[in-house]
């Protein structure tokens, strides 16, 4: 199974790139991780629903068929890591790949979220994008050592 995080944005500062390879590096080969950055459609003069439609394609574009979609979403569904970790063993057992998908400045087309099989919030906070990935990444590594008993997480 692979767990394949979607960002809209492709630059992040050197400590969240570094943050990023630590974690990934972490998981089990049966649980791949990869991250498929898009590129943030420039703001200049354009329209709200020009940005998304931009922006949608993109992502469409970098999620395999059949992958099930999480959309990152301050509307979504609050989840504590134990809930994650329940998510993540549902989407294991399931054996369909998983693409979490990070909006850009303006967050996610309504559409796509709305389309989306599900929706989640990782914060109440307003986070910096980088900083966004490496929470997420942290919470799946968090979520898979909660499944597999590894000492990572005490609770």
């Amino acid at each position: 199974m692979r767990l394949i995080i979607v960002a809209v944005g492709q630059r992040v500062p050197d400590w969240a790139q570094t943050a990023w390879d630590d974690y990934a590096k972490r998981f089990p080969h049966e649980l791949k991780v990869e991250l498929k950055a898009v590129k943030t459609e420039p703001r200049s003069s354009k329209t709200l629903e020009t940005l998304y439609a931009a922006e949608r394609t993109r992502i469409e574009a970098a999620i395999p068929k059949g992958t099930r979609i999480v959309a990152l979403d301050e509307r979504g569904t609050t989840v504590t890591t134990m809930a994650l970790a329940a998510k993540l063993k549902d989407w294991q057992l399931g054996g369909t790949d998983v693409a979490l998908v990070i909006g850009g400045p303006d967050g996610l087309d309504p559409a796509f979220r709305q389309a989306a099989h599900e929706r989640i919030r990782l914060s109440d906070l307003t986070l910096p994008h980088a900083m966004v990935r490496v929470l997420l990444i942290e919470q799946l590594y968090r979520a898979w050592s909660v499944n597999a008993n590894h000492p990572y997480h005490r609770e």
